[in-house]
């Protein structure tokens, strides 16, 4: 007999009001937030806020998203099952498993080994198998993996870095980042069409920076706020 989940009913209210009042109206990707144990990917102090509306502290100066954007990025790749995915910043390895659960495979990229190690430990304790953990530079992919169908970068550049953009599968491949300095971001959508590129601004974000060669080579010192953080979509 299995044990009862818990944090199951936060699990729902987290869908229903975080989510689905918000516009993430998915069903594969409401199906999957409220399967994922958030509380699994975040510091043990930390656990009973795993599920409120607000980013969290995960070490190394970075943070899990808030739910609603986990969500809104999530649902903007449009997964339908078959894809292969890029993530740019692995972090706690709650967004993904998100992925996991959508996607064919997962190729994720993180800058700090310590998360890159922790997350890759909790995916496989949890069971998640198909996804493959990479430490190094996001801003230049994983350019001997690609093409892939779809890329997820969870910080922010300064402008969308030339190696993530041709990594991109030329037929339909598509992109979510958020683009600018630590000031003002905005989240954007990329579908790539040979070599036709249609850009869509979705939300003002504002994320931790995306540190590397085609990023940030100096991080900006950080203000009130934390990654993730959004006002109203767009």
């Amino acid at each position: 007999m299995s044990t009862p989940d818990p944090f199951q009913q936060q699990r729902e209210d987290m869908v229903h009001y975080q989510l689905e009042q918000r516009g993430i109206n998915n069903p594969r990707v409401l199906d999957a937030m409220r399967h994922v144990p958030r509380h699994e990917f975040v510091p043990l102090e930390a656990r009973e806020l795993a599920y409120r509306d607000t980013p969290l502290a995960i070490g190394d100066d970075q943070t899990i998203s808030q739910p609603y954007i986990v969500g809104l990025m999530t649902q903007a790749l449009r997964l339908s099952g078959h894809e292969r995915v890029l993530e740019v910043g692995t972090g706690s390895g709650y967004q993904t498993a998100i992925l996991c659960k959508l996607a064919s495979y997962v190729y994720s990229l993180e800058r700090y080994p310590a998360l890159a190690t922790q997350a890759a430990d909790t995916l496989s304790r949890l069971g998640y198998n198909n996804v493959d953990i990479h430490v190094g530079d996001g801003s230049q992919g994983l350019a001997d993996m690609a093409p892939f169908d779809a890329i997820i970068v969870t910080a922010a550049a300064p402008a969308v870095p030339g190696p993530l953009r041709s990594q991109l599968h030329p037929q339909s491949g598509c992109m979510v980042v958020p683009v600018g300095d630590d000031k003002n971001q905005d989240l954007q959508f990329i579908l790539r069409n040979l070599d036709r590129w249609d850009v869509k601004r979705i939300a003002k974000v504002r994320f931790v920076p995306l540190i590397g060669r085609y990023g940030f080579s100096v991080p900006p010192k950080p203000e009130a706020g934390s990654a993730g953080e959004t006002p109203d979509s767009i």
